[in-house]
């Protein structure tokens, strides 16, 4: 799938996102978390924020909080950004 498939599916509804699929998208763009206890903690491709450090509901067995959704969606944001500006410098070079 594709960032923008992924981001559709997250902003449907990020209330009822389940973990596991949250972090199997975390993985695919960002790598493998670095686990300390419950938290699942990404590197990102860039430094300081977003951020993303996971953590399931305790209150919603299986579910991802919606913050931390939402912490998602804007670094596959931010992530969808750079790899655009990456595809319009190599553009310009071709037509140098």
């Amino acid at each position: 799938m594709t960032i923008e498939s992924y981001l559709t599916d997250l902003e449907s509804n990020p209330r009822d996102v389940r973990f596991a699929h949250l972090v199997r998208i975390c993985q695919e763009f960002f790598g493998n978390p670095r686990m300390r206890g419950s938290h699942h903690i990404f590197k990102m491709p860039w430094p300081g924020d977003p951020r993303i450090n996971l953590q399931e509901d305790a209150r919603n067995r299986g579910k991802a909080k919606p913050y931390q959704v939402k912490q998602v969606i804007t670094a596959l944001r931010k992530l969808q950004e750079m790899q655009q500006g990456e595809g319009k410098g190599e553009a310009s070079h071709a037509a140098e």
